[in-house]
């Protein structure tokens, strides 16, 4: 069987496209060079992501753009995007007919549009290219899947990891961080006294606030521990000025967004959320634990330990964020000394700091 160039590379290299957008615009290139006149084309995908439901690509011929509208999960960051999204875009650019595919069974739509209506022939061509880009879809669409489940559940850079390393337990790296140790106050009381749903509510509030804060300074969070979070700010280049002063902003963030919702909260007659976090300079490992047959990527280590031990101190210290004499050391950031402290499980007293701006807490 005689294959035009653009069904032979569908078949042999479109699934090495680094991501769906540029098999869009790499198809749309072929088709043109087979002589099929186009002017722009749209490939829309449901994805899986907590926030996004659908991301629609739109390829301009003209200059070989792409560029990328997003369709958002109810509930999300803002209204979804029509179904006819593509479409639309599409009969903006040129003045043909739009011609669209289902690619597969309930599969991604592709469209295309030409500076005049296509002729029965080239509708054939598009045609068969649809069915040819079946496969490398798939292959594309199961590798996105496969890295926006791990971002979703582990983090961007804790993902990227995974993805590069076998699935064995004995890997792992020792790396320098920045650690937010976090959880809220009271909240045995808050699940006996609560429905449910409001106890996931009040979670879901809590988390959003400070995986919030983490993320806009370029933090990650590592674990979700019941109510409670471990974050890492990595040092890169061997500066530890930049990750720690980044968790100490986080950290404010995180204050002023609980400050916000508590507001929201007394509003509706509920109680407040209260919350303490630690944050810690030191090496941890980062990798692969657990049993032969099941495993966790997480961080571990004597940093991890002290980062726990120190926010246990926020309750008999009245405050909502203490940091470590190790952090501290690193940042000019102002800061309040509250003295020598003695952490359970730690064998050296740890000097602790507070942001000069926490006021002790009434919880």
């Amino acid at each position: 069987m005689q294959l035009s160039p653009t069904l032979a590379w569908l078949v042999d290299a479109a699934s090495d496209s680094s991501g769906a957008d540029r098999l869009l615009a790499e198809l749309g290139a072929h088709l043109r060079a087979d002589g099929v006149p186009l002017a722009a084309g749209a490939l829309t995908l449901e994805v899986p992501h907590p926030l996004i439901a659908k991301r629609t690509w739109l390829w301009r011929a003209d200059n070989g753009r792409v560029i990328e509208a997003l369709g958002f999960a109810p509930g999300g960051l803002a209204p979804d995007l029509p179904d006819d999204a593509g479409r639309r875009w599409l009969r903006g650019v040129a003045g043909g007919d739009v011609h669209e595919d289902v690619v597969g069974r309930d599969g991604p739509l592709l469209g295309w549009i030409g500076p005049q209506p296509f002729t029965s022939d080239e509708i054939g061509q598009l045609r068969q290219a649809a069915r040819f880009a079946a496969t490398p879809l798939a292959v594309l669409a199961a590798r996105a899947t496969l890295r926006a489940t791990l971002e979703a559940y582990l983090g961007k850079r804790s993902a990227e990891r995974v993805l590069a390393a076998p699935l064995r337990r004995d890997l792992g790296e020792t790396i320098q961080a920045a650690l937010l140790y976090a959880d809220l106050r009271g909240f045995t009381t808050l699940s006996e006294n609560s429905q449910p749903a409001d106890v996931i509510a009040a979670l879901d509030a809590w988390f959003d606030r400070i995986a919030g804060a983490v993320h806009a300074f370029g933090g990650e969070v590592l674990k979700f521990i019941g109510d409670g979070v471990l974050a890492i700010f990595p040092v890169v280049e061997a500066s530890p000025r930049r990750a720690c002063e980044a968790a100490l902003r986080a950290a404010g963030a995180a204050e002023a967004g609980m400050a916000y919702l508590n507001a929201e909260r007394g509003a509706l007659g509920l109680p407040p959320l209260a919350f303490g976090a630690a944050l810690h300079l030191g090496e941890m490992l980062w990798g692969n634990i657990g049993a032969a047959n099941r495993l966790d990527f997480t961080a571990i280590g004597p940093a991890v330990n002290l980062a726990s031990r120190l926010e246990g101190l926020c309750k008999p210290l009245g405050r909502t964020v203490l940091v470590s004499g190790a952090l501290a050391a690193e940042t000019e950031m102002p800061l309040l000394a509250l003295g020598l402290h003695k952490l359970r499980g730690i064998a050296s007293p740890c000097e602790v700091l507070t942001l000069p701006e926490t006021q002790a807490r009434t919880s």
